[in-house]
């Protein structure tokens, strides 16, 4: 046992020496050479440079002043920052819907108390109908355009009933600078988003009652089907007239061989009842789910990669504007 031990320790041994001497070795030649900082040193010094600073009923800001363009981030995690600084104005998110999915999307991307979710003022109802006709992919970028702007709209409106919504989102988050979404002291960026089921070309919204989610899973049972989320952002910075930017995410989802019993004791969780398609992925309906192609969170409400990249986009536009 002894030896067995010892020869188990004396490699790995070496292996820290040689690597402590490589170490050593690079860091006396990059010193001697006077060789521009790379690959891990400019990480660590990155690392040095960039402070998170929190503050209880305050938002988060991340401040990256010390990096180049080349250098700074290209997605929320590095970048987002509410505050300002004194060579620009703070930045307000606002999401305009209701679900709790995309909330908590946003919750999950370290947002928490960086957004207001208000739910857009557009009659949707009336909207669907008028776009019946059009393709599944432009159909939801087209509901997701329409939801950001009415709502931008109506804050440039000054609408009761948007400022009612906003001031109590306000409360219940404690945000204690929430108010200048009102008074037009920052830049506000207004999100959209829509998420329908796309079975063969047709468009499976949510169910009106319980029979019809029953025939919407019996429906999708052993096949695949498309999910797509359209993502619309609209600016304060051209007073809501034109997306800054607008896209539509699409994954493939595979149903297992639903029996009767399977769709019928689903149905009587109610979970279906809200969602497009009659599932919902991240909860009981994740058990109907066979395999993905394509953005988990896509078909949850909110492709967070790409709005990450997409949003840190338009905020880096509009900053320079």
């Amino acid at each position: 046992i002894m030896t067995t031990r010892a020869s188990l320790v004396k490699p790995r041994v070496v292996s820290a020496l040689l690597y402590s001497f490589s170490c050593a070795l690079t860091s006396t030649l990059v010193n001697s050479l006077s060789l521009p900082k790379t690959g891990w040193q400019q990480h660590h010094h990155r690392a040095l440079t960039t402070s998170i600073t929190m503050s209880k009923g305050a938002t988060n800001t991340i401040e990256t002043n010390s990096l180049s363009a080349e250098e700074s981030g290209s997605l929320l995690v590095s970048t987002f920052s509410l505050g300002g600084t004194e060579a620009n104005r703070p930045t307000r998110l606002i999401l305009a819907s209701q679900s709790p999915r995309r909330s908590e999307i946003l919750d999950m991307m370290g947002l928490q108390n960086q957004y207001l979710a208000v739910p857009s003022p557009l009659d949707e109802s009336a909207l669907q109908r008028e776009l019946a006709d059009v393709p599944p992919v432009e159909y939801t970028e087209l509901l997701a355009r329409h939801k950001a702007q009415a709502l931008g709209l109506a804050l440039l409106d000054k609408n009761e009933e948007i400022q009612r919504k906003i001031s109590h989102e306000e409360q219940k988050k404690g945000i204690s600078n929430g108010e200048q979404y009102l008074k037009g002291n920052c830049d506000v960026l207004v999100v959209g988003s829509d998420t329908i089921v796309d079975l063969d070309g047709s468009i499976l919204e949510k169910p009106q009652d319980q029979s019809e989610a029953m025939d919407m899973l019996g429906r999708l049972s052993g096949r695949w089907h498309k999910v797509h989320t359209g993502v619309a952002i609209y600016s304060s910075s051209n007073n809501f007239e034109e997306p800054a930017y607008a896209f539509t995410e699409t994954a493939d989802v595979r149903f297992a061989n639903l029996s009767s019993c399977d769709i019928a004791a689903y149905v009587a969780t109610g979970e279906p009842m809200d969602k497009a398609g009659s599932y919902g992925i991240q909860g009981v309906g994740g058990q109907l789910v066979k395999s993905i192609k394509g953005d988990f969170f896509a078909v949850m409400g909110l492709p967070m990669h790409r709005f990450s990249r997409e949003l840190t986009a338009v905020m880096q536009r509009v900053k320079k504007s």
